[in-house]
């Protein structure tokens, strides 16, 4: 029996430039014939890993990095720290070769890995053991970075272009985020002023330009319980990972420009839900933008929110398992509590259904 976990997120943003694009712009989008504003899932992934590390133990998280061959030589060296700086690189190198890894090196330079390599410290820690021992042959090596798998890696997948029997298929899915109705980026211009200048010098020290929008994001993540269960293995406690995964969803925020705008906020509505049947994305209740209210947006988002899961259950998919919300205009499809009850209350839940599967 398959699980499924939906998380939906109402989340106001005031003036801010959270995610930008190659030019420095607010990332946006054009859906229902309007111009969205947009957080990339990549952002905003990599700011629930950045949470994580408060949340797990660091055994249990990864690190995706080129830098391969400096992490298992720095846990070589940490195993016997009689070994020689220059020879534990070796070492990982060819036991990283040995592996999978395809690893290059300009002249002079430690060795890297061709992309970003996605390893569970665990698996860093074990190929180092490995290579201290002098024994191992390369299925050794090659079983090591399959087996001990992160939770990040079991949540978001591995890809390695390499070798493609390292790969981990991603147990979570993280949508683009995308404004309920419609945006135009605006442009602040901006002067600084020179601390230690002339008396008699009036102008700025200097001058500039930075382009901004806000906006009421719509945005929404699912994980597959039964394939996090199946990652991880029976003894991992997968109810207190999918509850750290709400958490860090529901807390986070990226970090694009946040001293300068300080937007970090709470969301102004959460919908969660458990299901048996499919992941449900119901993005589908702003395909026609929201207008701007005496309320603002959120309310009215909020509100359509609640009505489209409605036709959407009464057309299509089953009722959810159960549903739990934090929000008062969701309260007539889901209990509605407050961020610690929910959290509670979907651990509690999952054990359940997890013990039943």
């Amino acid at each position: 029996m398959s699980i499924y976990v939906d998380f939906h997120v109402l989340q106001t943003v005031p003036p801010s430039c959270v995610n930008r694009d190659d030019t420095g712009s607010p990332k946006t989008a054009v859906y229902g014939g309007s111009v969205r504003a947009r957080v990339s899932s990549q952002a905003w992934k990599h700011a629930m890993r950045k949470e994580f590390r408060g949340m797990f133990a660091e055994d249990d998280l990864g690190n995706r990095t080129k830098n391969v061959v400096q992490l298992v030589a720095q846990e070589m060296q940490s195993i016997d720290a009689s070994l020689d700086e220059k020879k534990c690189l070796k070492k990982a190198s060819d036991a990283l070769k040995a592996a999978g890894i395809s690893l290059k090196a300009k002249k002079e330079e430690i060795e890297k890995a061709d992309a970003l390599f996605f390893m569970s410290n665990r698996q860093a820690k074990e190929i180092a053991r490995l290579a201290c021992g002098d024994t191992a042959d390369k299925n050794d090596f090659k079983k090591a970075l399959k087996e001990y798998p992160s939770v990040d890696i079991a949540l978001f997948g591995r890809m390695a272009a390499s070798d493609p029997t390292l790969n981990y298929d991603a147990a979570s899915q993280v949508a683009h985020a995308i404004s309920t109705h419609a945006v135009q980026n605006e442009y602040d211009y901006f002067t600084a002023v020179d601390d230690i200048s002339e008396d008699d010098n009036a102008g700025a020290g200097h001058l500039g330009t930075v382009e901004f929008n806000s906006s009421t994001l719509y945005r929404y993540a699912n994980v597959n319980v039964s394939e996090l269960r199946k990652t991880l293995d029976d003894a991992a406690d997968v109810a207190v990972v999918v509850r750290k995964f709400a958490e860090a969803f529901i807390r986070s925020m990226p970090t694009g420009k946040e001293n300068t705008f300080a937007n970090r906020t709470f969301p102004d509505a959460v919908y969660v839900t458990i299901r048996m049947d499919q992941p449900v994305n119901l993005c589908g209740a702003f395909e026609k933008p929201v207008r701007a209210s005496e309320d603002g947006y959120a309310t009215e988002s909020e509100k359509r929110l609640a009505a489209y899961a409605e036709k959407v259950y009464s057309r299509y998919a089953a009722e959810p398992k159960a549903a739990f919300c934090i929000g008062d205009a969701l309260s007539d499809i889901a209990q509605q509590l407050s961020l610690p009850e929910l959290l509670d209350t979907l651990e509690s839940n999952l054990r359940e259904q997890v013990s039943e599967a």
